[in-house]
């Protein structure tokens, strides 16, 4: 059973993602670990689900102890996370050099017509980029997953397509940025007058640092030690052959992809109608036993929709069991009967003699991804330069802090003073 800090369900819209997420966000936050349920549905679905208005940060959902919430926003954030290569582009008219009057003579015709169909290739429509959006939403997901402070977090995410369509994004980016830097190199002086050199070098640089950090997010995906994925559908033709060709492609990109649930299935009624739906089902259930390498659990439907946290409980408790209070230890631990999985806490605090003992979770990370500096006494620790501040009972200096990473565990050795 894959160990994992992060959650996802996946599959086609409608099938029950967003349920089968909050339930799972409310159950461990129910056994006492810190949960962030993260969404980048743009429906708000999460916040109808919970009944509770989520925002772009971590809020508390009522009534759940432990448990935070947000709703991603991708296109809010997309103009900070990227130049605004559209508009100078878009500015630019079918032959770039007019734009520089009698100046373009400066240029011979083969540099002409070289910029000309570059900039046929580049049009500012292709900068938009396919799975742009989840590669920001991914990104900004991370963000939470490097932090120990959350234990686990649960993740809805958008319909599988969107999901394939960010997998496959770096490759895009390569052949895109590629085709850019060749119209910067090629147009010379023209990119500066164009575009001011500083502006342009600032594209450069962005382009490259966002091409890491989404091979870096990928890699974060695929790692068993980290991510788990549950396939989620429901038992009609259209769901099976979605969550079959979902399985192959997530396995291509070496996804973990660990459990499949099979939402809405006909209860066994004594009714002709229901009777030979529910055999229609099954035989569709059985096909996905058969077909995919992962165990498949089923939920039976229900007779009223499943909102607001005390149906939410109750679909958790039919998926996991009654929740159990977990150890203040980082575990592993291995948790549900019909959807299992097994987490781990981010955070465990003990005290030494003289010293207060720090374990902090950071899995499938190196050495040189970590950093530790303290500022004010606050200490912090920089994970993919992301810093995330460390709580301490007495004021921290880095230099005098013992630090040792080990089987994916940071051991800090924080001095007690008076």
């Amino acid at each position: 059973m894959t160990m994992a800090r992060l959650l996802l369900f996946g599959g086609k819209g409608g099938v029950g993602k967003t349920t089968t997420s909050a339930s799972t966000a409310v159950w461990l936050a129910d056994s006492g670990l810190k949960v962030l349920l993260v969404s980048s549905d743009p429906a708000h679905s999460t916040s109808d689900s919970l009944g509770v208005d989520l925002g772009s940060e971590p809020t508390p959902v009522e009534g759940v102890p432990g448990l935070f919430g947000l709703e991603l926003n991708p296109e809010a954030k997309l103009s900070t996370f990227m130049p605004k290569l559209g508009e100078s582009l878009s500015g630019m008219s079918s032959s770039p050099f007019s734009a520089l009057g009698g100046m373009g003579g400066m240029f011979d015709q083969s540099a002409k017509e070289e910029m000309a169909s570059i900039k046929e290739e580049v049009d500012s429509s292709e900068l938009v980029l396919p799975g742009l959006d989840e590669a920001i939403a991914f990104d900004e997901l991370l963000k939470h997953v490097e932090n120990p402070a959350w234990d686990v977090i649960v993740f809805d995410t958008a319909p599988t397509g969107h999901t394939l369509r960010f997998l496959s994004l770096p490759e895009l980016i390569e052949a895109w940025s590629g085709r850019l830097l060749r119209m910067m190199r090629v147009s010379g002086g023209i990119r500066s007058m164009l575009f001011g050199r500083k502006q342009s070098d600032a594209m450069k640089e962005e382009l490259e640092r966002f091409r890491r950090r989404v091979l870096h997010v990928r890699r974060v995906l695929s790692d068993s030690s980290t991510t788990s994925f549950t396939l989620v559908t429901i038992p009609e033709r259209m769901g099976v052959n979605e969550t079959v060709r979902a399985n192959v492609s997530l396995n291509e990109y070496e996804l973990p992809v660990t459990g499949c649930l099979v939402n809405r299935v006909t209860p066994e009624l004594d009714h002709p109608f229901l009777q030979r739906r529910r055999t229609e089902e099954q035989a569709h259930i059985a096909e996905l036993e058969e077909t995919l390498d992962i165990p498949v659990t089923t939920m039976e439907l229900f007779d009223s929709e499943v909102q607001g946290l005390e149906r939410l409980r109750n679909y958790g408790t039919l998926l996991y069991g009654e929740p159990k209070t977990l150890s203040e230890e980082l575990g592993p631990y291995a948790v549900g009967d019909r959807l299992k999985h097994s987490i781990h806490r981010g955070t465990y605090i003990e005290q030494g003699d003289g010293v207060e003992i720090i374990n902090l979770h950071f899995p499938g990370l190196q050495r040189e991804d970590l950093s530790l500096r303290s500022e004010e006494g606050v200490l912090f620790v920089g994970v993919n330069g992301r810093e995330h501040a460390i709580p301490t009972t007495s004021p921290a200096k880095s230099t005098q802090v013992k630090a040792k990473l080990e089987d994916d565990i940071l051991r800090l050795e924080v001095p007690l003073t008076e």
